[in-house]
Formats: structure tokens, C-alpha cells, sequence
């Protein structure tokens, strides 16, 4: 999720690998520098975005290049404003780039832009801090939020202070048991449990046996809050404590380029020089870390079967590209080979383009014409990318599971499709579909971008968050009352 991700950073590295690709006049000159300050302006919705590489690019880990944050800002009028003095201990199972720990963040920044202390702390962090869990954590602490090891005596004494902790993922329910230990009992009326998964293996009575016990959930969509109450109850015997669901949105800084024409442009441009594309070409993007769950080799059957139909039917459409974004070129993954040795068999390689893993996903939202959100299994706890890509005005082709359902509005801001091996000619028919009714994809675009304006803003969230932590802290109140 399916990443919200959210999502200042540093495009340095990429914008120099492209300008040394060829030499430019005085124009392509113009134009380079008002892309980089566009890319330097703006921060994605979840306030970090930087390219980790260029397609089949490696990482060059230069200590200089930090990534950097924007807090989250805005002319509304802050929800959060009664979190002002209130001490709130935020526990993340890991620091890392992925959604968890990045809507986290975006916590730890509004409420910090509020006058809440804050007190952030990992419960599996590695050993030996690399560049990423270093840059994170040196810029929370410049936004002023505390950094303290997991299972030290401060962390105790704060969650013992605390006026409320919120717990990030199942996962990191371990952390109660293993530091607070007699105290837990102490602490948990007044935990939020903020739960982003939809897969079978989070299901461990180590990991939420107290969830009963907690003040409430919070849980990204309405699929996810039914499922984890059905299984709770089947599997584990537990029951689900008071249980808030609360959709994302997107940051004001990603809507400030989605908005802006002239910016989309650029980007549109320079992402289809880079990928060697035309003006006119239509392209196809699936966003997500390459993984069976995320469904890029499905994704890639049903854009050949689309070629394919075109093709026997004689359909005059624009050249057809895919783009997966999510590669990982380091790991080579057995799903990765899959990939590439498919596109080879199929002898498309011109019609397919492979891009790194990147948290900078607004170029390509940009460069694209419709996104694919291809999530299998149960689909997207949500799938913040969804939201992200109805804001650049694209119509989505999303499975028919999971928190997507809650997104895209069926023949109105997308079409939808079944998961499994049985949505692949679905699909590959609505491609054919957007393929050939242009006005149909432009409608859905922008039906998809009132969508978002009317209830996936930053504010929108902020509004839904608050509602929740008044209910917390009333329930807080009231147990240490009693």
C-alpha cells in the first residue's frame, strides 16, 4: 500500500548524471536549472523526497548528500493546536524509507509544528547506523524532535510521562514487553496503535496481545479495520479495542506542483527525455518496490495482452510504453530476472522501462499518462501513491482489494480489476480502454483530482487525526481519574 509516501531533498546527484548525458544550449541550459529548483521547492506528502538512483543506477552513498525535510505547512488552521505542551512518545519498529516510519514522521512534524514535545524512539535499529537512519534522525532532531534509544532508562521514564505513545505497526508491539515489562499495564491506557499492515504474519500474539488494552487503533482504511477485527477475533481470541479510520492525504507541497502547470511540464519533459519517450506517447506506470504483492509481473502480462489486442484489432492509438518504478538493480532479485527475461521473451524491450527505487515519485506522476495500482493478496492497506497520482489528474487502473476500493470510484476516477491471474485481461482491457478514448482518460483524471480535493488534503487528515487523539487523551484522562 499500497506510503502514504507522505512522502526539500537532494536532487543534485540525479540532475548532474542527466545534464552530463549530452551538451546543451542555451535553452536545455533554462530549462535544467528551473527543473532543479522545482525539485528543490517542493517535498512529496510524506516530506522526504530524493531519488535513491536513476534507473539501473546504484546507490553512490556521498556522506554531503542528506536528505532533507519541509514541515509540513499550511494556511488552515491547525486541528492539532490542543497537542500544544503535550508530551507524546512516537515508537517506530524500524527507521527506514519505507511508509510506516515516513506517516510517522509526518506525526512527529505536525505535532511538533504545534508546540507538542516529542520524543521519537526505534525498536530494531540496526546496529551499525548507516547514512539514511543518520540523515533521519539528525533532521528530527533539527525540527526538535527527541532521539532516544528504545530500551534505555529514557524511554521508560518518558512513556511513563508521556500524555500519549503511539505505537507505529504491529511489529512494533514487541516493544512494550521488552522495555516496559511490569510497567506495561501503566502505559497502555493511553497508546494509540497506529496499524498499517494487511498481511497474515503480523498476526502474533507476541506482537498484539495487548492490543485490547489500549486506549484505540488507527487504521489507514475501512477493509483493513474489518479485517484486522475478523481475524483478531478468529484467530488470536482477542478483541479489537475502540477502532478509528483514518484515510491519508497528501502534503501541501506535493499539491503546490501537482497544481502548477508549468512545473508538471518540466518534469514531463526532462522524466520522458530521460526514458528516451516522446512527446506524444502514452505511458503506463506501475509506483511501488518490486515484490509479488505489488503485482509488476502481472502488470507487465496484461500490458503485452493489451499490445497484443491493438495489435490484432488494428486500433490507432499512440505508442504504448510501460514504466515500472521500484526496481531495485542492486538486489537482483529472482522477481526482477522474471521481469526483464519476460520483456526479452516478449521482445519489448522498447515498450518497457525499468527505474530504480526512488522516493521522488512527483517527476514521474508527471511524466505519466495513467497509473496502475496492481496490489495483490488483499491489496493496499491504503496506497497513498493513489492519491498522489489522482492529484497530477491521472485516472487509475487499481485492483479491485484493499483500501483502493476506498480511492478509486469505479468508471468514474478509474476502473477497476479483479487480483490474482484472473485480472490480467481485465486489466490489459482497460488499458485498451484508456488506450482509445482520450476523453474518457482526461475525465477520470480530473474527477480523480476533485476527489482528492474534497477529502485526501493534508488537512483532512490532520482534521481526522485530531478527532482521534481527543478521544485518546479523554480516554487517558479518564482511566488515570478512576
Amino acid at each position: 500500500m499500497q506510503g502514504s509516501v507522505t512522502r526539500s531533498r537532494e536532487f543534485e546527484l540525479w540532475n548532474r548524471e542527466k545534464m552530463a548525458k549530452s551538451s546543451l544550449g542555451w535553452v536545455s541550459f533554462q530549462k535544467k536549472w528551473l527543473l532543479l529548483l522545482i525539485l528543490v521547492i517542493f517535498s512529496l506528502s510524506t516530506a522526504i523526497a530524493f531519488f535513491l538512483r536513476s534507473a539501473f543506477d546504484s546507490c553512490d552513498p556521498h556522506p554531503e548528500e542528506r536528505i532533507h525535510f519541509k514541515a509540513p505547512t499550511g494556511s488552515f488552521q491547525n486541528p492539532l493546536g490542543f497537542m500544544r505542551s503535550k508530551l507524546v512518545l512516537l515508537v517506530s519498529h524500524e527507521l527506514s524509507l519505507s511508509g510506516g516510519p515516513l506517516l510517522l514522521m509526518e506525526l512527529a512534524f505536525l505535532l511538533r509544528s504545534v508546540g507538542a514535545h516529542v520524543v521519537w524512539i526505534t525498536n530494531q535499529k540496526q546496529v551499525e547506523t548507516n547514512e539514511v537512519i543518520y540523515s533521519l534522525e539528525h533532521r528530527m532532531l533539527d525540527r526538535g524532535v527527541q532521539v532516544f534509544p528504545a530500551n534505555g532508562q529514557e524511554a521508560l521514564d518518558t512513556a511513563l510521562k508521556a500524555d500519549l505513545v503511539v505505537l507505529n505497526t504491529a511489529v512494533a508491539g514487541k516493544w512494550l514487553d521488552d522495555v516496559l515489562k511490569k510497567d506495561v499495564p501503566r502505559v497502555l491506557p493511553k497508546v494509540l496503535w497506529w496499524i498499517h499492515e494487511m498481511r497474515g504474519h503480523y498476526f502474533k500474539v507476541e506482537y498484539v496481545k495487548h492490543l485490547p488494552f489500549v486506549a484505540g487503533a488507527m487504521i489507514d482504511s475501512h477493509t483493513t479495520a474489518e479485517y484486522w477485527k475478523n481475524r483478531t477475533q478468529k484467530d488470536l481470541r482477542i478483541t479489537m479495542p475502540p477502532t478509528y479510520v483514518v484515510h491519508l492525504g497528501n502534503s501541501k507541497e506535493l499539491m503546490e506542483v501537482a497544481e502548477d502547470n508549468v512545473a508538471r511540464r518540466v518534469l514531463r519533459e526532462h522524466v520522458r527525455e530521460s526514458l528516451g519517450v516522446r512527446t506524444d506517447d502514452l505511458l503506463f506506470a506501475i509506483i511501488n518496490s518490486v515484490s509479488r504483492g505489488k503485482g509488476q509481473d502481472l502488470f507487465l502480462r496484461s500490458f503485452y495482452e493489451s499490445l497484443q489486442s491493438i495489435q490484432e484489432q488494428k486500433l490507432q492509438v499512440p505508442t504504448m510504453h510501460a514504466v515500472v518504478v521500484g526496481s531495485d538493480m542492486n538486489a537482483q532479485t529472482r522477481l526482477e530476472a522474471e521481469l526483464r527475461k519476460f520483456v526479452i521473451e516478449k521482445r519489448i524491450q522498447d515498450r518497457v522501462h525499468f527505474v530504480n527505487k526512488t522516493l521522488a515519485v512527483a517527476p514521474y506522476l508527471a511524466a505519466i499518462d495513467v497509473l496502475v495500482q496492481n496490489s495483490q493478496g488483499r491489496g493496499e492497506c491504503f496506497g497513498r501513491i493513489t492519491i498522489e497520482a489522482m492529484a497530477f489528474q491521472l485516472p487509475v487502473l487499481g485492483t479491485s482489494a484493499g483500501g483502493t476500493t476506498e480511492i478509486v470510484v469505479n468508471g468514474s476516477t478509474g476502473l477497476l480489476h479483479p487480483v490474482g491471474k484472473v485480472g490480467v485481461i481485465p486489466l490489459s482491457k482497460n488499458i485498451v480502454k484508456l488506450a482509445t478514448h482520450v476523453e474518457r482518460r482526461l475525465t477520470m483524471g480530473r474527477k480523480g483530482y476533485e476527489r482528492v480535493k474534497e477529502r485526501f488534503l493534508e488537512q483532512h487528515m490532520a482534521s481526522r487525526i485530531a478527532r482521534v487523539l481527543k478521544e485518546v487523551l479523554d480516554y487517558s484522562k479518564h482511566h488515570s481519574d478512576s
